[in-house]
């Protein structure tokens, strides 16, 4: 059976934008599993979004405070459909992301920590889609409050099937 996932990171609320934008909310209302790859900022963000979503899975940010820290965690790891899912809010610099995943979540075979199938990561407010050399897919969604220097603010939507992970597609997200 197919599971419809929302991938969003970097909401800002409320330094960014006052509240997450509509589209968010119409995409978190249809999406079996919502990712946010962290810099929520504000509590009231989190617990809306764990009241409106079938599943949600989140980290913490590098801007986000104590009464977040306490309730997510840096990383997270969960399976859907047979995918074998991270996130993480930080992956370090562009150059040499993909041999950094590799190195850290391949898994036992390559001496790394746990293994994964997909990674989603925020952070820079850029959307970012790479398989590493092992094969583990990299997904920032970038962000549906800031745009930093891209053309609009976006969000992903993708299914996990049997394993797989389809139909990936950047959204762009009105404010």
């Amino acid at each position: 059976m197919a599971t419809r996932l929302l991938l969003i990171s970097d909401t800002h609320v409320p330094a960014r934008a006052r509240r997450l934008p509509d589209g968010v909310w119409r995409a978190a209302d249809v999406a079996d599993v919502v990712v946010h790859a962290g810099d929520w900022v504000d509590v009231a963000t989190l617990d809306a979004l764990e009241a409106r979503a079938a599943l949600l899975v989140g980290v913490h940010g590098n801007n986000d405070g104590a009464a977040l820290r306490g309730r997510l965690p840096e990383f997270a790891r969960f399976e859907v459909e047979g995918l074998r899912v991270g996130v993480v809010h930080e992956t370090g610099p562009a150059s040499g992301r993909e041999l950094r995943t590799d190195a850290a979540y391949a898994g036992a075979e390559a001496g790394a920590g746990p293994a994964i199938d997909l990674l989603v990561f925020g952070h820079s407010h850029i959307p970012w889609d790479t398989t590493t050399p092992r094969g583990i897919r990299l997904l920032n969604p970038g962000s549906p409050t800031d745009r930093r220097r891209q053309p609009v603010c976006t969000m992903m939507t993708a299914i996990a099937d049997s394993g797989v992970l389809r139909d990936v597609s950047l959204v762009p997200v009105e404010r």
